[in-house]
């Protein structure tokens, strides 16, 4: 009886370290990011992608506080994120986004850093990067564009990557007809910086991460990895030197599901052995319709 008891309270105790760890690298992240927008990039006009570049583009044209553009707009986007992403998705992303509005503000009475185009493409983007790196890594988001990216990748032969990509170039392209295309190159050029950092802090968006779940509850698992993250799983039966029998869960998902999957993962199954793979390349069509599926859909609805 102890020991169970002694078990729960390592498991609560774990639970909320972690939800406490993870809230604090949201709050660093989310003034990072802040802090290089305002102090480097948006004196300079140079842009962030995704909403953020559209909300700059807004501010500058209209003269309404850059803050209040990214809660509005980001909005719709946040709702596609919590239908496939779950709550904790929405509950970090919506704080990540309200910290980094009230930051955007407290940040616009600072003096600009440099007035030098190129350092402050360079830092400004590594800044950014840093900080959104860390906000991704620790599950939230600062900008919708990449929950929707998730998406239409589940639904398009286009990587998570290449869509968020393509929305930035149309943002870049308008950028450039209003405010020149020097800085419309800027921008580009800090969009790099910030997504290879980015990869660096939060391992990764283009590239896929594959997932090996070894445990004893797997059909309930993926059942529950398929409702919360709409990724199927293949089952490998698996057998222990020391454990015996054991199912063994395969699993390809995107780096902003990665953390959904460890809290999912420790909540149903706190003995279960998780390692993350890299996946350099991915080579046929997800497929849609299998029984398997179909099982895995009325074990959802059951």
């Amino acid at each position: 009886m102890k020991e169970n008891g002694g078990r729960l309270l390592d498991k609560i105790k774990r639970h909320y370290g972690r939800y406490i760890r993870s809230f604090f690298f949201l709050t660093i992240g989310a003034i990072l990011a802040a802090y290089a927008l305002e102090a480097f990039l948006i004196p300079n006009t140079i842009l962030d992608g995704g909403v953020t570049g559209v909300s700059t583009i807004l501010t500058k044209v209209t003269g309404v506080p850059l803050s209040f553009f990214i809660l509005i707009l980001n909005i719709p986007f946040v709702c596609v994120g919590y239908l496939n992403l779950g709550r904790g998705f929405l509950v970090r992303t919506v704080y990540s986004m309200l910290l980094f509005s009230v930051c955007l503000t407290l940040f616009n009475s600072f003096e600009p850093i440099t007035d030098q185009m190129l350092l402050a493409t360079v830092f400004g983007g590594a800044l950014l990067g840093i900080g959104v790196g860390l906000v991704i890594h620790f599950g939230g988001c600062v900008d919708g564009t990449e929950s929707v990216a998730i998406v239409i990748s589940k639904k398009s032969p286009f990587s998570v990557g290449q869509v968020v990509l393509v929305f930035n170039l149309i943002i870049y392209t308008v950028a450039g007809l209003i405010f020149g295309f020097d800085r419309a190159m800027y921008s580009l050029l800090t969009y790099f910086i910030t997504f290879r950092v980015i990869d660096f802090v939060s391992e990764g968006m283009e590239q896929a991460k594959a997932a090996l779940i070894i445990t004893d509850h797997g059909e309930n698992l993926a059942a529950e990895i398929y409702k919360r993250l709409g990724r199927t799983v293949t089952f490998i039966q698996g057998n222990g030197l020391i454990s015996g029998e054991k199912e063994v869960l395969y699993c390809v998902l995107t780096r902003i599901e990665i953390f959904e999957l460890r809290h999912l993962v420790e909540e149903m199954d706190d003995s279960a052995f998780v390692t993350i793979l890299e996946v350099s390349e991915i080579i046929g069509e997800h497929i849609k319709s299998t029984q398997k599926i179909n099982t895995v859909q009325e074990n959802v609805k059951n």
